[in-house]
């Protein structure tokens, strides 16, 4: 089955970090603390197929471990503890996210991988492992599915399913995988309701 990869990150903040742009003094670098996805079937009844969470130890540009400020644990639920127990190196995790997705291509609300690659891999000092040219804006999927762009600019992607009266379980908001999974859904939706075209994944990927 053709399968498309929806993936989250959560990335370092500060209270005000993002309208900053992470340029304040005591900014930390935006690297990834955790990856979230769920590979979503593009065929028949489009079913949600697996999911997958990793923990990320954040690493900073002189190689020692970031400490989690509160304000992020409090937004993410991302403690020290799950670091210290569930946390592995951003190149075991990445080597982890691509082998879940088997090949297919990755979609995030925006463009994750830019944190996820460009800067976390950057600062690591290591090379990316998954090219560029797998990675697309799931932003893109809901414009050809007919959702406004000052609609698109306002939602997030924690409340896209419900922007949508998706009927999901419950998730919770910045956390990776859980964000992934209100992508997803909406997506599915999507699909399901004929509002969006599998062929969209292939054709809005090649540009």
């Amino acid at each position: 089955m053709r399968t498309a990869i929806l993936f989250d990150c959560e990335f370092l903040c500060l209270e005000g970090s993002q309208r900053r742009f992470w340029c304040g003094a005591d900014d930390p670098d935006p690297v990834i603390a955790q990856i979230g996805a769920a590979k979503l079937g593009l065929e028949a009844d489009f079913p949600i197929l697996d999911t997958f969470m990793v923990y990320v130890v954040p690493i900073d540009r002189y190689g020692e471990r970031y400490a989690l400020d509160p304000f992020f644990t409090k937004l993410t639920g991302i403690t020290e503890e799950n670091i210290d127990v569930e946390g592995v190196s951003l190149s075991e995790a990445l080597a982890r996210v691509d082998r879940f997705s088997q090949g297919a291509r990755f979609w995030s609300w925006g463009k994750d991988e830019l944190n996820m690659l460009a800067i976390s891999c950057y600062v690591a000092g290591i090379e990316p492992t998954i090219p560029a040219n797998r990675f697309d804006n799931a932003v893109k999927l809901l414009l050809a599915a007919g959702m406004p762009i000052e609609d698109l600019a306002r939602t997030p992607s924690n409340k896209l399913a419900d922007y949508y009266d998706v009927d999901h379980p419950p998730l919770k908001g910045h956390d990776a995988r859980d964000d992934a999974l209100s992508v997803a859904y909406t997506v599915q939706y999507l699909l399901r309701e004929g509002k969006l075209q599998s062929s969209a994944f292939d054709n809005l990927y090649a540009g």
